[in-house]
């Protein structure tokens, strides 16, 4: 699709680019880097995932082009129903302003890439959300009007893309773990798009964790809920995630050391969900990572499966929750600026001598 989409799809400005990956990092091989790129696995494992659609290739992007898209500059990139408001009619203006106003440019327009992507929402069943070569905008739900990945239109992909710091890790990022990286980006990037199911039950969802081509460990996904029918069902899950493992993925994915996540639906079948590098910036959940270097150094061929078993084990605070400009308290940040003008503010209503009326 050539260039189609370059101006909304890296619209972050240089700031998330610089921190757009504060999480901590073990090094892994470039190579594994591309096994766990959904095109890849997603030929390889069509028959055991959900259903998906790979749009196809959006752009190659060039140094000028990353320039032209930082904050400052990107607002015509904006989807049209989050364009900042005009300025008002009695704004003041510069002294050297003067009568001649600068031509604005039309906002850009994607009729090609729209046209792809209404086709595939589409054949979806009308509703699907979206992902990149690694991962999906999952930290940016709570800007979407749903509070979800739901999407069914262009503009819906759009914000969600240029919200999600996860988006951006990908973008400026993705292979700043590798051991023998030569860039810090992929030269190409790819947008596929998922079959949205809205009865998906988050109980359902599981972490699998592979080291040596072995299971070592499982992991509940949503660790911040307690399901009291979990704990009921933990022999019968560990041995469907078991029989998948060994059925379809091991011996078949050519990394040896990664992660997949999976879903089991309500007949007992189960589903992968996506693929991810061991460690690097895969959260480990319920485990800790030396826990599951340990697991993997034993002799066994069992694993762990660990789930929350009670209202007191419930992991809350997750940092991927909030935007990270929520959570930046540091000198300089946005909220660090923010409590020095309300400090300021409070300070000149103090000394006005209205506050002492």
């Amino acid at each position: 699709m050539g260039n189609i989409g370059r101006e909304w799809l890296e619209s972050r400005g240089n700031k998330e680019r610089e921190c757009g990956c504060r999480r901590y990092r073990r090094y892994f091989s470039l190579p594994l880097r591309l096994i766990v790129e959904i095109r890849s696995w997603n030929q390889r494992a069509e028959h055991a995932i959900v259903s998906t659609v790979c749009v196809g290739q959006l752009c190659r992007m060039k140094e000028e082009d990353i320039n032209q898209c930082q904050i400052h500059e990107c607002e015509d990139a904006l989807p049209n129903r989050v364009h900042k408001p005009e300025d008002e009619e009695d704004c003041e203006l510069s002294e050297d302003s003067g009568d001649v106003s600068e031509p604005s440019q039309p906002p850009p327009c994607f009729p090609e890439l729209e046209l792809k992507i209404k086709e595939s929402i589409e054949s979806l069943g009308g509703a699907a959300f979206p992902k990149l070569n690694w991962s999906s905008p999952k930290d940016a739900a709570w800007i979407s009007s749903s509070r979800s990945l739901k999407c069914t239109s262009f503009s819906d992909i759009a914000l969600l893309l240029r919200s999600s710091d996860s988006i951006v890790h990908d973008l400026c990022h993705a292979y700043d773990s590798c051991s023998n990286k030569t860039s810090s980006r992929p030269p190409k990037f790819y947008l596929a798009l998922r079959k949205w199911y809205p009865l998906l039950r988050p109980e359902m969802e599981f972490r699998c964790f592979v080291r040596g081509k072995l299971l070592v460990g499982v992991s509940q996904r949503e660790v911040t809920t307690y399901y009291p029918a979990l704990p009921e069902r933990k022999d019968e899950l560990k041995g469907l995630i078991r029989d998948f493992f060994l059925t379809n993925v091991k011996g078949k994915f050519k990394s040896e050391n990664y992660t997949f996540d999976v879903y089991i639906t309500k007949d007992g079948r189960v589903k992968v969900m996506d693929f991810n590098p061991w460690v690097a910036f895969t959260l480990p959940l319920l485990f800790t990572w030396d826990e599951l270097e340990q697991a993997a150094r034993r002799d066994e061929d069992d694993f762990e499966f660990r789930i929350v078993e009670s209202r007191c084990a419930v992991c809350s605070g997750l940092k991927t929750a909030v935007p990270y400009d929520y959570l930046d308290t540091s000198p300089g940040s946005g909220w660090d600026q923010f409590l020095r003008n309300a400090d300021e503010e409070l300070r000149r209503q103090a000394r006005s001598p209205e506050a002492d009326v």
